[in-house]
């Protein structure tokens, strides 16, 4: 008998790692080592071979701990807890490496196989569209045995528990009711694989790297989706492909942020700009912009550059909106400490109507 490969060694993880990182390896490591991404390197099935094998064992806690506790004496079968027939896939374990491929993909068996990824974009991409090539992990049908699980020049036979129906037929109850249930000898399959393909070990789906080019309109919001029919996972040979639903998510921007079709930006000013009116320079997402400030502009009040906004589905484009906070400086020369206070004296409280309602408020409340 040949030595069982240390699965920890072939999968380049610690002893301790999590199933994430167990995970996140056997993935990392099934797409760079398929065999169908590597066509001319004739020792690529024997790698991908082990890759699957040594995620079977550390991917199912009791299969893992037996590993652990008697190496790879227990491939032999005669210990508690061990794994006979060895560690390698037969016709009567394709069903559980099945399951650790699905494991790996974030579905469960019986699922249609659709996949959710998330593309983050920056306010900017969000705003005007893109296009963005992204790459993802799923699983389809082996290239090898064409989805059949079986060795090419070998097909899969009939299962003669079901007759290659895949249920089976059962009375339930002192009445005598029929009922169905999936055939146990082949696993609902309808046939049995005795000679199973090198590359996937028998099951028909192997894992692989896709690539999309996706096409992200102007004005998406944070949180829409889009849905690639076709694009997600292969659950079983012969079935179509589950969806791909893409979610996008905006970053945040330093200066802008969104209300509806318009850009919201927050600019301060001083305070003799906001008595006297004039001109600042303010961001958009276009690059710089200059806004008119009216004279006696209150600290909160909000200007608009027309058509800075969000491109609109329907045409046109949504406003820029300008918050005017007041900057209000924090340390004064004597001089200007001096004009300040005498400015207090001459305005009184006649050119404050803010702070005069507010008085008149207060006096109401309190009598």
């Amino acid at each position: 008998m040949s030595q069982l490969p240390d699965p920890y060694e072939v999968l380049g993880v610690r002893r301790d790692a999590s199933q994430d990182e167990i995970k996140s390896a056997f993935r990392k490591l099934a797409a760079q080592h398929h065999p169908d991404k590597n066509p001319d390197d004739p020792h690529a099935p024997e790698r991908f071979k082990k890759i699957n094998a040594a995620y079977q064992i550390l991917s199912d806690p009791q299969k893992r701990a037996t590993y652990d506790r008697f190496g790879a004496a227990a491939a032999d079968g005669g210990f508690p807890g061990g794994f006979p027939g060895g560690f390698g896939v037969d016709a009567s374990s394709i069903e559980d490496l099945l399951g650790s491929l699905f494991g790996a993909f974030g579905f469960q068996k019986g699922s249609r196989g659709d996949l959710r990824k998330e593309i983050v974009l920056s306010f900017h991409e969000a705003a005007f569209g893109c296009t963005r090539k992204i790459t993802y992990d799923r699983a389809i049908s082996c290239g090898t045995c064409h989805g059949s699980g079986a060795r090419p020049g070998t097909r899969p036979e009939t299962c003669s528990a079901c007759g290659g129906r895949g249920r089976v037929r059962f009375t339930q109850g002192l009445l005598g009711f029929v009922a169905e249930r999936p055939c146990a000898h082949c696993n609902g399959r309808g046939h049995v694989v005795n000679d199973p393909c090198d590359t996937c070990r028998g099951v028909g789906i192997v894992a692989a790297e896709n690539t999309l080019d996706v096409s992200v309109p102007p004005g998406i919001e944070e949180g829409a989706t889009t849905l690639v029919s076709g694009a997600g996972n292969v659950t079983r040979a012969g079935k179509a492909a589950g969806d791909l639903e893409l979610v996008f998510k905006v970053e945040e921007h330093p200066f802008f942020r969104r209300l509806r079709d318009d850009v919201v930006c927050a600019v301060p000013i001083s305070f003799p700009t906001a008595a006297l009116g004039g001109e600042v320079e303010v961001p958009t997402l276009e690059g710089k912009a200059k806004v008119r400030v009216p004279a006696g502009t209150q600290p909160g009040a909000v200007l608009r550059l027309k058509g800075k906004g969000i491109p609109k589905r329907n045409g046109g484009r949504g406003d820029q909106r300008v918050e005017v906070s007041l900057e209000v400086p924090e340390k004064l020369t004597t001089r200007q400490r001096e004009l300040l206070e005498e400015l207090a004296r001459e305005l009184g409280q006649d050119v404050m109507p803010q702070q005069r309602s507010f008085m008149e408020k207060l006096r109401d409340l309190f009598g």
